[in-house]
């Protein structure tokens, strides 16, 4: 089986030494993800699209791996303030809503004030596929 690592682009993972994912064999390991737009290094004050950016920063890594959000087997959640919780709800339910993964919600800081959200998924590809 073959070890394989994505990156997301950001300078940050070379310099602390991370991938945005890690590929080992059928398993896809997405790093804990935040609601930063890649392209233009912003990052909205609203946690419901932050948690929709985060998904579709997950997406980009998934599909690099080979595999879509309905693949994903396992999420973890990080949210600073329990308020943010709720009005994310439907933003999953759109975007997981298939996969239906098991879930684990942590109540932590992220590394800025403007992160209200941090998503960190494990994926499966599907044999066949």
């Amino acid at each position: 089986m073959t070890r394989r690592l994505i990156s997301s682009g950001s300078r940050f993972e070379e310099e602390i030494g991370y991938s945005r994912a890690v590929v080992d064999g059928d398993m896809i390991y997405v790093s804990g993800t935040t609601g930063y737009n890649y392209a233009t290094m912003t990052i909205v004050d609203d946690v419901a699209g932050q948690a929709a950016q985060t998904f579709d920063n997950i997406a980009a890594a998934l599909a690099q791996a080979d595999a879509t959000l309905d693949d994903v087997v396992r999420v973890m959640f990080i949210v600073p303030n329990r308020a943010d919780w709720e009005p994310c709800w439907p933003v999953i339910k759109r975007y997981l809503g298939q996969a239906r993964p098991a879930s684990t919600l942590i109540h932590a800081g992220l590394q800025t004030d403007a992160m209200k959200i941090e998503i960190e998924v494990t994926a499966k590809r599907r044999k066949g596929d």
